[in-house]
């Protein structure tokens, strides 16, 4: 059950980051992160488990075509051990 985003911003230089936090469940994890990892203007995702950090997905557009099936093979695993998560976007927004 996918709750409403918590959504923070900074500026960064000629970059506004956008912090944008999604509570899910586990089953709901990897096509989230699937869905994410093709928008593209993706800077970071930080997988969250009561409140600690237990994965942090650093994202960059030359680094996606090659760590993409690792990285979701990590993120299903972690899933399938836990029911509740959330994660954290950091999005890149030009101004």
């Amino acid at each position: 059950m996918t709750e409403e985003p918590d959504i923070s911003q900074e500026e960064q230089g000629k970059h506004k980051i956008t912090r944008e936090e999604i509570k899910l469940t586990g089953a709901e994890l990897v096509e989230k992160v699937k869905e994410l990892i093709h928008q593209g203007n993706i800077r970071r995702i930080v997988i969250k488990q009561e409140g600690r950090t237990v994965m942090e997905l650093p994202l960059t557009v030359a680094a996606v075509g090659v760590v993409f099936a690792p990285v979701l093979a990590a993120v299903g695993a972690f899933a399938a051990l836990v029911s509740n998560c959330s994660i954290v976007v950091e999005r890149i927004e030009e101004e």
